[in-house]
């Protein structure tokens, strides 16, 4: 896992021993020495974890924070305070200006790089999201996706708690009763079936489970898609890092430690359900309002305005990373012979057919677009050339050999499909250039001989 973590500290010392531990688990790092120069990177620069220190001259770390939350453009980049403050007035003042989590000086480096990691795997997760809310906006729904972003945001969360110790359980029940909608199961299996079935914003474990391991119930959370990124928080023992760290390996978003502090679990908790709604904003806006806007009817494949808004995005992206990027360009051999031999139905049924088998040979990642009549366009980030030549090659394979059936009592009919394969070239390559070389060579697949690929060399 890499990522970009930024590092704001007045203290070089301080910065010197962050920067180490990071740089030798691989991280990027950058490093600011106060506030405005903070807020200064994270505005031009991609950052996606900031470890914050508190007490800085000028301007403190709340304030950093607290102008990081504030802004659309940085509101999505997980915080970390690093601190000497351990009281817990000063952490809930934290969570409350939107801080993610906090760290005590002297730094744990077990903590730190769990702790980091968990957050980049979040931060991950909303930058694709909002990739794709971005060319929402460059389509012109902005204003409904933000609309839908926010509509639920005051609303009290559902909020699963599962604990034996009732004593422990009514206690929590009755501090979280006016600020979220509390259901409390003593069984952990019992608890786990509620968690799946159930439409809940996060899920509280605590340890002690006699019998069962708590790490089992979030494990198997995080591997069930109703509930993979639905918030868990651990309350745990003060003396059980190791299981702490180990539930954050595992996934787990955040922890409380027994004798619970009822604000501060109260502050965590609405941190984890802002991003859980964040993000589902994002992708339910995103889903109903890009496949209005941007999807073929016919298909169900993203269109041609999709693709001409969302490659560059890809593109740069890949050129910035460092990270491969390789494009296929698609066309149905003699696809007018068959709406002259067997009419336009038919030749519908083909590309409803074809779009499907496109589907299944391609990544959740990949972008497969119609890109106009009988042509497709599939984009496959962080993939080679040769990677993508034998994908074609299987993509071909599948259409020659199995027959297209177009509905009634008519013969099923025999498609082949010629394609051209581009990859993204080192240096001063561009959209265009990478587009003009997929097509040169489905152009040059088309005129010697059909259901072929051919890669074109950069």
């Amino acid at each position: 896992m890499t990522a970009r973590i930024l590092v704001v500290d007045d203290v070089p010392a301080n910065v010197r021993l962050l920067e180490t531990r990071l740089l030798a688990e691989y991280f990027d790092v950058l490093t600011a020495s106060n506030g405005v120069e903070a807020l200064a990177i994270c505005e031009k620069e991609r950052v996606d974890v900031v470890l914050l220190d508190i007490m800085m001259p000028g301007m403190d770390g709340f304030e950093v924070c607290r102008r990081l939350k504030a802004d659309p453009r940085t509101e999505h980049i997980p915080v970390v305070m690093v601190t000497a403050l351990d009281q817990p007035a000063d952490r809930v003042r934290g969570l409350e200006v939107g801080a993610d989590d906090f760290l005590t000086k002297p730094v744990n480096d077990l903590q730190l790089m769990t702790r980091v990691k968990s957050l980049v795997r979040l931060k991950m997760l909303t930058d694709e999201l909002r990739l794709r809310a971005a060319t929402t906006r460059d389509i012109g729904i902005e204003e409904l996706l933000n609309s839908r972003i926010h509509a639920d945001a005051e609303e009290a969360p559902r909020v699963l708690l599962i604990d034996q110790r009732r004593a422990s359980s009514e206690k929590l029940a009755a501090a979280l009763e006016s600020s979220a909608r509390l259901t409390r199961v003593e069984d952990p299996q019992q608890g786990f079936f509620d968690a799946v079935n159930g439409s809940f914003d996060a899920v509280l474990i605590s340890t002690g489970l006699e019998g069962f391991d708590p790490l089992r119930t979030c494990s198997q959370l995080r591997s069930i898609d109703r509930t993979r990124f639905t918030p868990i928080i651990m309350i745990a023992d003060a003396d059980e890092d190791q299981l702490i760290m180990r539930g954050l390996d595992l996934g787990i978003n955040d922890y409380v430690t027994r004798p619970v502090d009822v604000q501060e679990l109260k502050a965590r908790l609405r941190t984890q359900v802002r991003r859980k709604r964040y993000n589902e904003g994002l992708r339910a806006s995103v889903a109903e309002t890009i496949e209005m806007a941007v999807t073929d009817p016919l298909t169900g494949l993203y269109n041609r305005r999709y693709l001409d808004s969302h490659l560059q995005t890809l593109f740069d992206r890949a050129r910035s990373r460092g990270r491969p990027l390789s494009i296929m360009i698609t066309d149905l051999d003699r696809f007018k012979s068959i709406n002259d031999s067997w009419g336009h139905e038919a030749g519908d049924a083909v590309l409803r057919e074809f779009s499907g088998r496109v589907r299944r040979n391609v990544r959740g990642i990949d972008l497969a677009c119609r890109y106009g009549g009988e042509e497709f366009v599939i984009v496959m980030p962080d993939t080679e050339g040769a990677i993508a030549h034998k994908i074609a090659e299987r993509l071909r394979r599948e259409i020659e050999g199995e027959v297209f059936h177009i509905g009634g009592d008519r013969d099923a009919i025999h498609v082949t499909v010629s394609i051209g394969v581009a990859a993204m070239a080192p240096g001063s390559d561009s959209v265009a250039g990478l587009l003009k070389r997929a097509d040169t060579a489905l152009y040059e697949a088309k005129n010697t001989g059909r259901n072929k690929v051919v890669a074109q060399a950069a």
